[in-house]
């Protein structure tokens, strides 16, 4: 009977990570100049899902990306993260403003909503995005809508996401007493880069700033999305600059002890020639070395650096 069981198990397992790599799937390296990388951590134990999403798509307005966490995790979560990535994955081609793309994938959510509870015959309240339907106020997804400009301009909607943090490598300050190196007469430097006697190498160093856009929004399925909702300017990414969104579950998660992980001293830890590929490889280590490879929540890690000139 065990080993029935355990070919069961196995047989969830390859269709849970079969509709998970469907629905997820792998981001081009590179997108309209920008270097893309992305890594999904589930806390299911029985299936390598999770209700976290993510996307990116080239599009005539501009760069337009999504990262999203679905209420709970494991495949129930599965169908709300489908219905809210696909819908995105249309609107943001077809809606010229980015509250267009929004109303959108609340939209779906609150089809998706109301089949499940049919499905599962549950009283289903008044029909609409966010009505008092009893299985609404148990799915929620919260959702950060980014839009990146040709120019590098940022506009944001924010339903109850954390927001991402912007890096950029930190000036270099010579240590006191440095000497400058001198300038050879072929035009080179003659020890350039070489620190002083008894000195060790300054290492370059990642400041780290998180993006506002202002107040966050209800999580979509919790209240309808406002009808004055309008994207909001939150900066813009300069050449040579990294964003790096994340779900809750990265900050959210603990050690042995309690204690959260420290996100954003990992990201200011790191060297600024990383790739976001092992940007998110490394942090994606640092995170399970302080969990101690147990995670109660899922994590997506989701990381763009403008590399136009």
């Amino acid at each position: 009977m065990r080993r029935g069981l355990r070919a069961e198990l196995r047989r969830s397992q390859e269709i849970a990570c079969a509709a998970q790599r469907a629905l997820l799937r792998p981001l081009p390296e590179r997108i309209d100049g920008l270097a893309v990388a992305a890594a999904q951590l589930s806390a299911s134990r029985g299936a390598a899902v999770g209700g976290d999403l993510y996307e990116a798509v080239s599009t005539a307005y501009g760069l337009r990306v999504v990262i999203g966490d679905v209420r709970g995790h494991g495949l129930p979560a599965l169908g709300a993260a489908a219905a809210v990535l696909g819908a995105f994955r249309e609107a943001a081609h077809d809606e010229v403003f980015l509250v267009g793309v929004l109303r959108r994938m609340e939209r779906a959510l609150g089809r998706h909503v109301r089949d499940r509870a049919r499905a599962e015959h549950q009283p289903v309240g008044p029909s609409g995005p966010g009505g008092p339907q009893p299985s609404a106020a148990e799915e929620f997804v919260t959702v950060l809508l980014l839009q990146i400009g040709r120019d590098g301009s940022l506009l944001a909607l924010n339903c109850g996401h954390p927001w991402p943090y912007l890096l950029y490598p930190a000036p270099v300050r010579e240590p006191c007493g440095a000497v400058p190196a001198a300038v050879g007469a072929a035009g080179g430097r003659s020890g350039a880069g070489r620190p002083p006697p008894g000195r060790r190498p300054v290492r370059p160093r990642m400041r780290v700033t998180q993006l506002d856009g202002g107040e966050t929004m209800p999580p979509l399925g919790v209240l309808p999305v406002p009808p004055d909702a309008r994207a909001r300017a939150c900066g813009e990414l300069r050449p040579g600059q990294t964003l790096f969104l994340h779900t809750d579950g990265a900050e959210d998660a603990r050690d042995a002890a309690g204690r959260f992980f420290p996100l954003r001293r990992v990201l200011a830890a790191a060297r600024p020639a990383l790739t976001p590929a092992r940007l998110v490889a490394g942090v994606h280590t640092a995170l399970l070395r302080h969990t101690g490879g147990r995670l109660a929540d899922d994590v997506a890690l989701l990381v763009l650096r403008d590399d136009r000139a």
